[in-house]
C-alpha cells in the first residue's frame, strides 16, 4: 500500500472514531458555533481535525496542512500537501441525519496524489491514488459509461447557500437540467460523499456552486481514478480554485455543461 494513503487512512479513522463517539451524544451536549451564514462548526469538527493533525504530524512532520477549521499549518517540506475536512456534512451531525464524512486529499507539487473519503457511520472507505485506480473498502470502482445522456439520471447537487447571490443561478440550473431529461436530483449536504456516490454509481453525475479545496480535492481524485471527468462550469480544469465542479462520466458531463450554458453568469463561467 502506498504509504502516504495508509497514514490518510489510519488518520481518516481516527476522525471518524471522534464523531462515531460525538453522533451518540445528546445534542445539547455538544458545542455548536456559527462560522457565518449557515455556516456551523462544533467542537466534534474540531477534536476530529486535531486527531487527523496528529497522526499526519507522528508520520511526516514536515508536510503542510490545510484544514477547514484550524487553516494553513505550514512544514518545511511546502511540496507536500494535506487538505482536509474533519467533519463533511457538519450540518446533517447536527441535525443528526446519519450522512457525513472525512475527507482527506494529499497533493505533492500542486497535483492531488491520494484522495480518501471515509463515512463512519456506514464505515465506507473510498479511496484513491493516482494511477493506480479507486475502491470502496477493498472493491474496485468504475463509473457506468453505458449512460449516454441525462435521460432518467440522477444528479447529487448542493445549494450555494452560503452565497445567495447564487441561489437564481442554481435554480435556473435545476430547470434547465430537467429540461433535458434529469430524472431526479439529490441534495444530501456532503460535497465529499456526493463525489464518492458518482465513483460508485449511485449518483449519475455531480454539480455545485463555490466548493472549498477540502470539500472537493479528496472525492476529485477518487473520480477520475474511477475513470470519470471532473472540471468547472465551462469545461476547465480549475475548479479547486473556482469551487464550480461538475462531474460523471465523459457523457454525462458533457450533458451537464450543455444544460448549465444558458444559465451561466459571468462570475460563474470564470
Amino acid at each position: 500500500m502506498n504509504p502516504m494513503l495508509n497514514i490518510a487512512i489510519r488518520a481518516a479513522r481516527k476522525a471518524g472514531n471522534v464523531i462515531a463517539k460525538g453522533y451518540e451524544q445528546a445534542p445539547s451536549d455538544i458545542e455548536v458555533a456559527q462560522k457565518g451564514a449557515n455556516d456551523f462548526v462544533t467542537a466534534i469538527d474540531k477534536a476530529a481535525e486535531q486527531a487527523i493533525i496528529e497522526v499526519i504530524r507522528k508520520s511526516y512532520p514536515d508536510h503542510a496542512i490545510v484544514g477547514e477549521e484550524s487553516g494553513i499549518l505550514a512544514g518545511e517540506n511546502a511540496d507536500v500537501q494535506w487538505v482536509i475536512d474533519p467533519l463533511d456534512g457538519t450540518t446533517n451531525f447536527v441535525k443528526r441525519l446519519p450522512h457525513f464524512a472525512v475527507s482527506i486529499a494529499i497533493r505533492v507539487k500542486g497535483r492531488t496524489e491520494v484522495g480518501v473519503v471515509y463515512d463512519p457511520i456506514r464505515n465506507e472507505l473510498f479511496t484513491a491514488v493516482r494511477g493506480e485506480g479507486a475502491k470502496l473498502n477493498e472493491f474496485r470502482l468504475r463509473v457506468d459509461n453505458e449512460r449516454r445522456d441525462l435521460q432518467g439520471a440522477v444528479l447529487g447537487t448542493g445549494f450555494p447557500f452560503k452565497t445567495a447571490k447564487h441561489i437564481p443561478a442554481h435554480l435556473n440550473m435545476l430547470e434547465s437540467l430537467m429540461n433535458s431529461g434529469v430524472a431526479d436530483f439529490r441534495r444530501t449536504g456532503s460535497a465529499a460523499l456526493d463525489l464518492a456516490y458518482v465513483a460508485s454509481n449511485r449518483l449519475d453525475g455531480f454539480f455545485e456552486i463555490g466548493l472549498k479545496p477540502w470539500d472537493c480535492a479528496a472525492g476529485d481524485l477518487i473520480i477520475r481514478e474511477a475513470g470519470g471527468l471532473v472540471c468547472n462550469f465551462v469545461g476547465g480544469t480549475d475548479y479547486l480554485k473556482s469551487g464550480n465542479v461538475v462531474a460523471g462520466n465523459a457523457r454525462v458531463v458533457k450533458a451537464i455543461l450543455n444544460g448549465l450554458q444558458p444559465t451561466l453568469t459571468d462570475d460563474l463561467k470564470a
